[in-house]
């Protein structure tokens, strides 16, 4: 897996919309103004939002991801060596978490 694959995956969601909010060649993926993936400045894999602490420490546990740096206990960081049908699956899960908590309003706006 790649940045660019990674990108292609993001892109292809309703509303998401990237930007770099920190500088320096973050690529923040979001739907509603939340994010929902995020690729660091030292490329290192992709960061997703997992439903809850537990779920993220299975998937660390299992050697799916690591704790993702500077980001709540919920997100996981997905390595570049995972497979690809496992990273696409992790982004659709975080994708359809964020789209799952927005207001009903920004929601369907979004569909």
């Amino acid at each position: 897996m790649t940045r660019d694959e990674v990108n292609a995956i993001c892109r292809d969601f309703p509303g998401a919309e990237v930007s770099d909010p920190w500088g320096g060649g973050h690529d923040a993926w979001k739907v509603g103004g939340k994010m929902f993936a995020a690729i660091g400045a030292m490329d290192l894999g992709v960061c997703v939002k997992t439903p809850d602490v537990e779920t993220a420490q299975m998937l660390i546990d299992a050697d799916v991801g690591q704790k993702a740096p500077y980001f709540h206990r919920s997100w996981v960081l997905l390595g570049w060596d995972q497979p690809h049908e496992e990273v696409a699956h992790r982004i659709r899960v975080s994708y359809e978490l964020i789209v799952s908590k927005l207001p009903k309003k920004t929601r369907d706006a979004i569909k």
